[in-house]
């Protein structure tokens, strides 16, 4: 909690994970009903995975993120499948991670509101999850999330939030505070109808269908802090 940038935070993270045998990691808020409401605040996941499960638009049928309304606390990969709950298409998602020596995981959901869920995931090498190292990860995970979700915006993201460009978030973030397309376009040095532009193209990407339901999911999603 008194890590005062992201790095410092992701390193503290990593030193108490290792000995769980966790070898790669995501953190971010997701939409289980609108998927491209996805932000990451963090992606530990090695480049070839990364590109992956972007290409592929596996986001869009990740069996983890499809289970979360079925779940209401943390469980890991092997509780999905004691409880049947993957579908052909999860099951076989899952056993294309175990082709890389990713056997288990834990996912530790927050739910927010309606189908907004805060997430955690965590991916171990070789090694299966026990209920005692489960309920530590757990806790670890929670405030992890939360420091990390709080720093971020001020540090920018590693993996544009829900498709937004850094224009687009300073624009959210001017429009946040109250400013108008005029004021907004003064201090970013750009015409208003470029702030509206901006903001309209937002709109879209977060699905809002106003300026007040924009900055509410980009506060909500902590793609800005308020």
């Amino acid at each position: 909690m008194a890590a005062p940038d992201v790095d410092t935070i992701i390193a503290c993270f990593r030193r108490f994970i290792k000995p769980f045998h966790i070898d790669t990691f995501t953190s971010g808020e997701i939409d289980t009903e609108v998927r491209r409401r996805n932000v990451f605040h963090a992606m530990e996941w090695p480049e070839r995975w990364r590109s992956y499960y972007f290409q592929s638009a596996l986001l869009e049928h990740d069996p983890l993120i499809g289970a979360l309304p079925m779940m209401q606390t943390a469980f890991t990969w092997g509780e999905l499948r004691t409880r049947r709950l993957l579908s052909l298409a999860g099951t076989e998602a899952l056993n294309k991670v175990a082709s890389e020596g990713w056997v288990d995981g834990l996912v530790v959901p927050l739910h927010r509101a309606g189908s907004h869920y805060g997430l955690i995931s965590l991916v171990t090498l070789n090694h299966h999850i026990t209920p005692v190292e489960k309920k530590h990860l757990e806790a670890v995970c929670v405030v992890f999330h939360e420091r990390l979700r709080l720093l971020v915006p001020r540090e920018g993201f590693r993996v544009p939030p829900a498709g937004l460009t850094p224009r687009e978030i300073e624009c959210i973030t001017l429009i946040a505070g109250g400013l108008s397309d005029i004021t907004a376009g003064e201090q970013l040095g750009i015409k208003a109808s470029t702030v509206h532009e901006h903001a309209e193209r937002a709109k879209m990407k977060l699905q809002a269908r106003n300026r007040a339901e924009l900055v509410a999911l980009a506060v909500g999603f902590g793609i800005i802090n308020r």
